[in-house]
């Protein structure tokens, strides 16, 4: 008897075309092998929940005090647009905390009652969320 695993009988026959289907480009092929992801956006889970936040923290009396009075000062100077650094609190849309980010810029208003500041470049900070200011109206004071 033949070894059927030796396939001898069938190994020269020519490549088989069909007359009545036309042949498969070599890209929709080659898509029909590539991996398949099971669980679409798994991957995308797993970052975002790794993802590290931080907690807003808290400023002591002396902490706000100081920005308070960094605040009317910046008011004072206001017509002519100071150069400031600030760091503030951005919370984070998709989970809860976020991050302190510093920017650099030239303060355009100071809205005390809706408490946010506005700065020339069209940045607007929230009062609250404000940790530091840094100017050099204020090197000699602080």
């Amino acid at each position: 008897m033949k070894d059927k695993a030796n396939y001898d009988d069938i190994i020269n026959l020519p490549h088989h075309v069909s007359s009545k289907r036309p042949q498969m480009p070599m890209l929709d092929r080659a898509a029909q092998f590539s991996p398949f992801a099971a669980l679409t956006g798994y991957d995308d889970a797993i970052h975002e929940t790794a993802r590290l936040t931080n907690d807003k923290v808290d400023l002591s009396e002396e902490e706000k005090e100081t920005l308070d009075m960094k605040q009317q000062i910046l008011l004072e100077k206001l017509s002519d647009h100071p150069a400031l650094t600030i760091t503030y609190f951005v919370p984070d849309a998709k989970k809860s905390g976020g991050a302190y980010v510093t920017i650099s810029g030239n303060l355009k208003k100071i809205d005390g009652f809706e408490r946010w500041m506005l700065l020339t470049d069209g940045t607007k900070i929230l009062l609250d969320d404000v940790a530091d200011i840094e100017s050099e109206l204020f090197r000699d004071l602080f």
